[in-house]
């Protein structure tokens, strides 16, 4: 019987460890380390061009993951089959629409090329990933999440940045000025728009090593040339002499963390939002099993807290949970029941609270030409117009009555809908970076509580592949000689810079 763990963080690596003790044959996946190219796309995480050249070599990287957790070689000790960059851009398993399927798959990439594999079980550990905040300046190289921030800093030694503004008071944050400051960065201030730091222990360390806490405080632009962000300029909220200018290099956003669901939205489990565990989240029961049989979640994605931002053992412990419930039932050969499923986390902060008070500042310093979604430049003022993509003409009857306002009286408004009919959302990063802003500003637009909007779909493959990961170069012989007779147009595959004037002439007549 085969165990499929999705991530090498704490909770997979902690589950297939565990599982692995009990004798089950584990095969664990992560994408890390992750190709350059989509590094540059923001992809899996906002990384804001702000890794070093050190990243274009795999190899390497490759070493300084293994380096970074001594859990990745015991898991290779254990016979762990470990696969690092190897990302999971699908789960599919039989359901209606999909009855031809036996068994479970995922899918699986390694950049070049696609396969599937089978699985008996499955623990998805795909961790969090950062909420975008779209100020003026906020598409400038440097501006980065901070997932991202610790992930190269940590996994791959590899964060090109000297000077650190951080967006955020909270435990991600702290945490990561910590670690920024003992690996010798300059960071030069804390920015929380609230009137008080929510992680207050943590920023009474970060004060005493000398490092600024601005509350009531946003960043109202940020400038810089070609090579990114060099200063920012920050109001002070409520203030009648609000702006001053700080240098620096890189802004880091730690304003929010989200679930990483793709996979398990994917696969059909069902999500629901749980403002206490960080949003939207798998409904599982204590040991991690969701509405899917034989599928598991733990870690960040089944739910993020700063508990387990500053103490990963938590993560680690529900990773063993999670294995050894699956253990379990691969050894009587099917799966338990789902207990009574966790509707509560612990809270350490109002999500809808502090993503409102974010995103009303946002909104407060934005100009026309802030966009909030990058990849497909809409605008503020687009996604409240609901106005077209700028390709298309704008200046139709139908398109200007059409408003936020006159999409709610036919219900909830929907961030699938409004991605359709804007295109905010639909760009090369799949709405990584402004996903859960899009949400919070249609929730305040239209006075609907956060938690009250619909999951945003999601659909495989959930990373961008290449078209040439699934398709061979060369056609079949047999392929290649009878493509005239779908058509019946002689030469229709012919480029036209090989025919002569002659041919084009004839085939004109």
């Amino acid at each position: 019987m085969r165990l499929l763990v999705i991530g090498a963080g704490p909770a997979g690596l902690a589950a297939a460890l565990e599982a692995a003790r009990r004798g089950v044959e584990v095969v664990l996946v992560d994408e890390h380390p992750v190709d350059n190219a989509l590094m540059g796309l923001d992809v899996p995480f906002h990384f804001g061009q702000r890794m070093s050249g050190a990243t274009r070599n795999k190899s390497r990287m490759m070493e300084a993951i293994a380096a970074a957790d001594e859990r990745i070689a015991e898991a290779f000790e254990a016979g762990v089959d470990v696969r690092l960059g190897v990302s999971a851009w699908g789960l599919f398993l039989p359901k209606p629409g999909l009855r031809w399927l036996t068994q479970s798959v995922v899918g699986l990439s390694d950049g070049d090329s696609t396969w599937y594999a089978s699985f008996d079980a499955a623990i998805i550990a795909a961790g969090r990933r950062d909420i975008g905040l779209a100020f003026p300046g906020w598409e400038l190289p440097g501006v980065m999440g901070v997932t991202a921030a610790q992930t190269l800093l940590h996994r791959y030694d590899a964060l090109e940045s000297q000077r650190i503004v951080i967006l955020g008071s909270g435990a991600e944050a702290t945490s990561f000025a910590e670690a920024a400051f003992a690996a010798g960065r300059t960071v030069v201030a804390l920015v929380e728009v609230a009137d008080a730091p929510r992680d207050g222990k943590g920023c009474e360390r970060l004060a005493a090593h000398g490092v600024p806490v601005l509350t009531g405080t946003m960043v109202s632009r940020a400038s810089g040339d070609a090579n990114g962000v060099g200063n920012v300029t920050l109001r002070t909220l409520n203030d009648s002499d609000p702006e001053h200018f700080v240098s620096c290099d890189t802004v880091v956003l730690a304003v929010g963390t989200a679930p990483v669901v793709e996979l398990l939205d994917v696969a059909g489990a069902e999500i629901g939002f749980v403002g206490s565990r960080g949003g939207h989240v798998p409904m599982t029961d204590r040991d991690g099993r969701t509405s899917i049989p034989g599928l598991f979640a733990a870690g960040d994605c089944a739910g993020v807290s700063a508990g387990k931002t500053s103490d990963p053992e938590i993560a680690a412990e529900e990773g063993r949970r999670a294995a050894a419930a699956a253990c379990a039932d691969l050894a009587q050969g099917s799966p338990s029941p789902r207990q009574t499923v966790i509707r509560e986390g612990a809270a350490t902060d109002d999500i809808e609270a502090t993503q409102s008070a974010w995103v009303e500042a946002a909104m407060a310093v934005a100009d026309p030409d802030t966009h909030v979604c990058q990849c497909e430049e809409v605008s503020l003022p687009d996604l409240l117009g609901v106005r077209p993509p700028r390709y298309l003409p704008r200046a139709q009857a139908p398109m200007l009555a059409r408003n936020l306002t006159s999409l709610a009286h036919d219900g909830l408004v929907h961030q699938d809908q409004i991605k359709r009919l804007t295109r905010a959302g639909m760009g090369p990063c799949q709405g990584r970076r402004c996903r859960e802003q899009v949400s919070a500003v249609l929730a305040r637009a239209t006075g609907t509580p956060l938690g009250k909007l619909p999951l945003p779909s999601y659909r495989a493959p959930v990373r961008p592949l290449p078209l040439s990961a699934f398709a061979e170069d060369s056609e079949p012989d047999v392929l290649a000689a009878n493509w005239e007779g779908w058509f019946g147009i002689p030469g229709q595959w012919d480029p036209f810079w090989t025919l002569s004037d002659g041919a084009r002439t004839e085939e004109r007549s």
